[in-house]
C-alpha cells in the first residue's frame, strides 16, 4: 500500500474507500491519483470518460496560484489557449473536504452543478473556503506522497501571471514582447488508468466535508470563500503579454 498523504486541519475520517488509479504524466513529472469511486461515482466516471478519449493528453496547466491550487483540464495550446471540447456537466458530490494532497473539479461560480473537464489540486487546505463555497467543491481524489514533489516543482516555477512557465524568466514575463511557445507550458502528456480495480486502494484515510451541512449560507459564493468564485470551469486565462514564439 502507498502512502497517502493526509489532511491535516480537519479530523481524518476513516472509509471503506476504494479507488481506480490513475497516472498523469506532465512535463514535470508523475502525478499518480488515488480515484474515490464508491463516495464520488458520477464526478469518477466523468473525470474517467476525458481519460479514456484522450481529452487530457497534451494539455496545459493553465492556472497556478500560491498556497492555493494548480488547475488544468481545460485547454490546449497552439497561438492562444484551445478550449478543450466538454461533455455535459456533473452533479456536484461535495463528500470529502478539499485539504492538502486531493484533486476537485472546477465549475462555474453560481452553479454547484456546472463542472466539466477542469479539475485542480489543492496545494494547502482550503476546506473553510471551499468545502462550502458554491455548493462545496467536489473532491473525487487523492494524490499519493510520492506525487506531492511533482506539484510541488509546478508551483515553484516562474508565472507568467498564474500561468506556470519554464525558460522563461520573471524579467521576460513582465516583458511586452516576450514569446511562447507550448514547449514553455507545463504540459500533461497523459493520463492513463493503472488499475481499474475500484478496491485496489481499499482503506484510504481521507477527511470528510462536515463544513457542507453545517453551512446556511444560501448563496455560498458570497460566504468566506467569496474571494475564490473565480474556479470556473471555463476559465479563460488573461495572459495578454504571452504570444506564440515566431
Amino acid at each position: 500500500m502507498k502512502k497517502l498523504l493526509l489532511g491535516s486541519a480537519l479530523a481524518a475520517a476513516s472509509f471503506t474507500s476504494t479507488a481506480t488509479i490513475v497516472e498523469m504524466n506532465t512535463s514535470q513529472g508523475v502525478i499518480e491519483i488515488n480515484l474515490f469511486d464508491q463516495q464520488t461515482p458520477k464526478t469518477v466516471a466523468n473525470f474517467l470518460s476525458y481519460v479514456q478519449d484522450d481529452s487530457y493528453n497534451e494539455t496545459v496547466i493553465h492556472r497556478s496560484v500560491s498556497n492555493f491550487v494548480i488547475q488544468g483540464g481545460g485547454f490546449t495550446f497552439s497561438d492562444s489557449l484551445d478550449a478543450i471540447t466538454t461533455k455535459p456537466a456533473v452533479e456536484n458530490e461535495p463528500v470529502f473536504s478539499n485539504v492538502k494532497g486531493t484533486i476537485a473539479m472546477a465549475k462555474l461560480s453560481g452553479d454547484a452543478n456546472s463542472a466539466t473537464s477542469q479539475w485542480f489540486f489543492n496545494i494547502t487546505d482550503n476546506s473553510t473556503a471551499l468545502d462550502t463555497q458554491n455548493g462545496g467543491f467536489t473532491v473525487f481524489g487523492q494524490i499519493t506522497a510520492a506525487s506531492q514533489s511533482t506539484l510541488d516543482k509546478i508551483a515553484a516555477l516562474v508565472h507568467c501571471g498564474e500561468t506556470p512557465v519554464v525558460d522563461i524568466t520573471a524579467e521576460q514575463c513582465a516583458s511586452t514582447d516576450v514569446t511562447i511557445s507550448s514547449a514553455n507550458l507545463v504540459t500533461i502528456q497523459n493520463v492513463a488508468v493503472m488499475d481499474d480495480d475500484p478496491n485496489s486502494a481499499a482503506g484510504l484515510t481521507v477527511t470528510e466535508n462536515t463544513l457542507i451541512d453545517s453551512d446556511t449560507s444560501t448563496d455560498s459564493s458570497s460566504s468566506s470563500g467569496g474571494g475564490l468564485i473565480w474556479l470556473l470551469s471555463a476559465f479563460l486565462l488573461a495572459v495578454p503579454r504571452l504570444k506564440r514564439a515566431k
